[in-house]
């Protein structure tokens, strides 16, 4: 029996395996970073340990210090959630050998199918139907070039460790494959201590449709049926459903047993996701194993009315699974979205801070890691969130999720929710079907849709003015931008929104307001959030003539909090408008900077390791004179 389980991972995950264990009777432990001592998990948690640091080596990639923790309290169990070491072999052996039951497949299971390389020559030996690529162990520049050369571009770039869409690129060009290979493998690297990459055909207009198999130690293999996680940005799933629409019952007998083959094959125990991409053909691909619980797995449970956690519980104590396949079946349809901390309209930038204000919708599943007054930092994943729907037919949901989303309110912060909200109520997503590749050709399209026009911003802008126009705060808001105070009808008075400028005085904002919307004014710190009628928007008070200083000097500003990973630059450097000057790093996510103009680097003294905080000055080019 389990009595005292330590969650190994942070976030929205913690808190939804915490959910379903304490609710029977299992005692739960939290760990956290320096970072982490206020989260939800540990507040949720019976008890929490401390990790000393708070970068990933220091604190949830650390094995030793983890099971240091866990031996030192006694524990039963560890349940590693996704990501971190969910499917590292080497934590589960660890695990083994300090007898802690490790909620998971056997490390042998883990290593089969933790290779992406290794999990590809298992099935191909299967006769599981691979795309054409190169899996071996060797993955120097040249050789992958040279295969990506004879199977054709486009290629996909593959962590071989990898997963949540860390370590890919698609490479469309050999001009391309360099830069394309040393991104993927610096990323590959930060997120998984390998950059052991795999090259495979990119197969543009493919479904990716997953199985979620589960095992028990008694032989016992099924699969709960697929989701379509087609929706992707950058390979990063964004929303999901289950079941896939068109996948007919004969397909999803073929891929429900090629997964649990699959699993079987390798000894699987536990929950495990067995992807497959689908062409247009009909025909499917294996892609990979995730040995693991997934993100999307609450579509699953809600399809089935199963808790998946629960069902990890009881393999992980030995005994036979809850059901076996022909105690199972598919009711009604459901989705998730995932809401993440980032800015759509800057090139999905990270966006870190507090959270002012956060409403969720009522009658909707939410699986979240924080709640307003909450601090989003730089160091882990972006997710918020995920909201879960279900009804009686995929229409039906898709009416829920779309009020769902106009019912979701995140301040403090950027999200991508507006961009969610575009999504679902988008013909082709109605019509359903997309592909892997639907979201990237029609992201320009969907963001343009999220930009809001002139009229809107001002009335948000009047909106504010309404609300500090008689209060001794105006005072404050502006004292640093600008000396004048509010108390004049025709003085214009400056906000950047979003990128536009925009003034106003109180006479125009008074004319504004007799057809505004009835928005909601939020004060956070130097900067206003106005919401309402499906609007999210931040205004930053500012003083025109510095803003048009700045934008005219060249500087080279951090746009996110984060870490610097690479510096192609030095102080007296000569760079072309274009160049690489400095890359970033915040939430796994790689951001590069570029020369705006030609001219010299002045003021680089920052070192790879260095953190950075939003709007820090980085470098200045200064433009060379050509007279």
């Amino acid at each position: 029996m389990i009595n005292r389980l330590l969650i190994a991972n942070r976030g929205e995950i913690a808190v939804r395996i915490m959910k379903t264990a304490q609710a029977q009777g299992i005692e739960c432990f939290a760990i956290y970073s320096f970072a982490d001592r206020n989260a939800q998990h540990v507040r949720q948690a019976d008890q929490a340990l401390a990790l000393n640091g708070a970068s990933l080596g220091e604190s949830y990639l650390n094995i030793e210090q983890i099971i240091a923790l866990a031996s030192a309290h006694n524990i039963d169990a560890i349940h590693p959630g996704y990501g971190f070491l969910s499917e590292n072999d080497a934590f589960a052996e660890r695990c083994a050998q300090a007898n802690i039951r490790f909620v998971g497949p056997p490390p042998s299971a883990i290593q089969a199918m933790g290779s992406k390389s290794k999990a590809k020559q298992i099935m191909e030996a299967a006769n599981v139907p691979l795309l054409p690529g190169y899996h071996g162990d060797k993955d120097d520049a040249e050789l992958l070039k040279k295969a990506a050369k004879q199977m054709g571009f486009p290629v996909l770039l593959k962590a071989s460790a990898g997963g949540g869409g860390k370590g890919m690129r698609v490479v469309d060009s050999e001009s391309q494959f360099a830069d394309g290979l040393a991104a993927a493998k610096r990323e590959a690297e930060h997120a998984f201590g390998s950059s052991h990459m795999i090259i495979e055909k990119f197969l543009a207009h493919a479904r990716h449709i997953e199985v979620q198999v589960f095992c028990d130690s008694h032989h016992n293999g099924v699969y709960l049926f697929e989701r379509d996680c087609s929706i992707q940005r950058r390979h990063q799933k964004v929303v999901e459903e289950a079941p896939a629409l068109g996948v007919d019952e004969a397909l999803r007998k073929a891929m429900g047993e090629a997964a649990v083959r699959a699993a079987q094959a390798i000894g699987y125990v536990g929950a495990g996701t067995v992807e497959f991409l689908l062409g247009e053909d009909g025909d499917f691909y294996f892609m990979e194993m995730n040995t693991r619980l997934q993100v999307e797995h609450p579509v699953t449970e809600a399809i089935t009315g199963e808790d998946l956690v629960s069902w990890q519980l009881t393999v992980a104590e030995d005994k036979p699974l809850p059901k076996l396949q022909d105690e199972l079946s598919i009711n009604g349809h459901a989705i998730e979205v995932r809401l993440y901390a980032e800015n759509p309209q800057r090139g999905f930038l990270p966006s870190t801070g507090r959270i002012a204000l956060l409403e969720w919708p009522n009658g909707v599943r939410i699986d979240a890691g924080v709640v307003g007054g909450d601090t989003i930092t730089p160091l882990y994943d972006p997710m918020i969130a995920k909201l879960i729907v279900h009804g009686s037919s995929r229409d039906d949901t898709i009416q829920r999720i779309q009020s769902a989303l106009a019912d979701t309110h995140i301040l403090g912060i950027h999200s991508n929710t507006q961009l969610l909200r575009q999504i679902c109520a988008h013909a082709d997503f109605v019509r359903g079907g997309v592909s892997t590749t639907w979201l990237d050709e029609r992201l320009a399209d969907l963001l343009e849709h999220t930009a809001l026009p002139l009229d809107i911003k001002e009335h948000a802008v009047a909106s504010i003015l309404r609300n500090i126009s008689n209060a001794k705060e105006c005072q404050s808001t502006w004292h640093q931008h600008d000396d004048f105070r509010l108390g004049n009808d025709t003085r214009n008075y400056h906000f950047d929104v979003e990128g536009t400028a925009i003034s106003l005085s109180l006479a125009s904002a008074k004319t504004h307001l007799s057809t505004a919307p009835a928005y909601q004014v939020v004060r956070d710190h130097d900067a206003y959030w106005v919401h309402g009628s499906g609007l999210e928007l931040r205004i930053t008070p500012f003083h025109p003539a510095r803003a048009q200083t700045a934008k005219s000097s060249g500087a080279i500003s951090a746009p996110m909090s984060g870490s610097v990973i690479e510096i192609c630059c030095q102080d007296g450097d000569k760079v072309k408008a274009g160049d690489k000057l400095i890359s970033i790093e915040a939430m796994k996510m790689e951001h590069a900077l570029y020369a705006p103009v030609d001219g010299v680097v002045v003021g680089a003294g920052l070192a790879v390791g260095d953190s950075v905080n939003d709007d820090q000055l980085l470098l200045t080019v200064e433009e060379l004179n050509h007279a």
